[in-house]
């Protein structure tokens, strides 16, 4: 037990950094630094070179709408901090303000950050959208495999994480919304030691996995549920998630729900339309105020937490960040 207590303290140890000067071969955003946008300084880059590339931002707010295309080689971007280990300590900011009600083309589109390049990185970056209630306004368009992010906050009322395609990891991250506000359809997504926080009643996730051979499948690990401060959500009056499809596919495990979690846990997806009658909503070793009551009749209980490797596939160590797990 000393062993195992020391090392988690060294962990802590490396994590607990600063980053704020660039990374060796980063090129630099911000006052001072090559580009005064991310935009640009993504369209400076190749998208046909395999040579691994990167960003990093200094301290500052970002308002602009940041496209990343599918490219060859790895990206990184960093954001300037004084503490890598978690996003509480987060300075750099992109905002934008889009939704479906003020024009954009479609719910993608509304995105502050669209991001289909596979193998990319980000670390210590907030990404809003700043746009509110009433519309779909999504803070995270993410739409590539091997997408990792990491002490990353993100901050939206509807639809505020668009994990869409591909295998995903968010670890040590912020996610804040009110409505549906992680959902997709055939991503692998898996939510690690972050803080989810809802604004306003609502369901947290919506999966839209289409077919039973669909792969999609959420997973929220060693997390945390709450209100935010000031918030407008009542004790019993969100949910872990709600079917998109009849195939929704969630977990929430060994995670603390706080009271404004549902006893029923899950909810239809409306009274017209349930989907429920194929969907997976499990959980497991949940603790906390809003881990108590009767469930939802179409939910179960895991009788053990699911790995890792199951979602992301054994590979995984080679492109996730693993120094950020819990």
């Amino acid at each position: 037990m000393h062993y195992f207590i020391t090392l988690a303290s060294f962990v802590s140890a490396v994590l607990a950094t600063a980053r704020t000067t660039a990374p060796s071969g980063a090129i630099t955003v911000g006052s001072g630094g090559t580009y005064s946008t991310i935009q640009a300084a993504i369209d400076s880059l190749s998208t046909t070179s395999t040579t691994a590339q990167s960003l990093f931002i200094l301290s500052g707010t970002y308002t602009e709408q940041v496209i990343i295309p599918s490219r060859a080689a790895a990206l990184t971007i960093y954001g300037y901090t004084t503490d890598t280990s978690s996003y509480a300590s987060n300075v750099v900011n992109i905002e934008h303000s889009s939704s479906l009600a003020s024009g954009a083309a479609d719910d993608e589109a509304s995105g502050t950050v669209q991001n289909s390049a596979a193998n990319t990185k980000f670390y210590n970056v907030n990404i809003k959208n700043t746009y509110g209630s009433g519309s779909q306004a999504i803070a995270l368009a993410a739409y590539g495999t091997e997408q990792g992010y990491y002490g990353v906050g993100l901050y939206g009322y509807q639809d505020t994480l668009l994990a869409q395609i591909g295998n995903q990891v968010y670890a040590k991250c912020y996610i804040e919304g009110a409505v549906d506000f992680i959902f997709g359809q055939h991503a692998r997504a898996w939510i690690d030691g972050s803080d989810i926080r809802s604004s306003a009643p609502g369901a947290i996730t919506a999966n839209g996995r289409a077919s039973s051979t669909d792969v999609s499948y959420y997973v929220i690990n060693k997390s945390t549920v709450a209100g935010t401060t000031g918030t407008a959500s009542g004790t019993g009056s969100i949910y872990l998630g709600r079917p998109w499809s009849e195939y929704a596919r969630v977990v929430f495990q060994n995670t603390a729900l706080g009271a404004v979690v549902n006893s029923a846990g899950w909810e239809v997806w409306s009274s017209t339309t349930s989907n429920t009658e194929d969907v997976t909503f499990q959980e497991y070793g949940n603790t906390g105020t809003g881990a108590s009551g009767t469930r939802a009749s179409f939910s179960s209980e895991l009788s053990a937490a699911v790995s890792i490797s199951t979602i992301l596939g054994s590979t995984y160590t080679g492109w996730v960040d693993t120094t950020y797990l819990s």
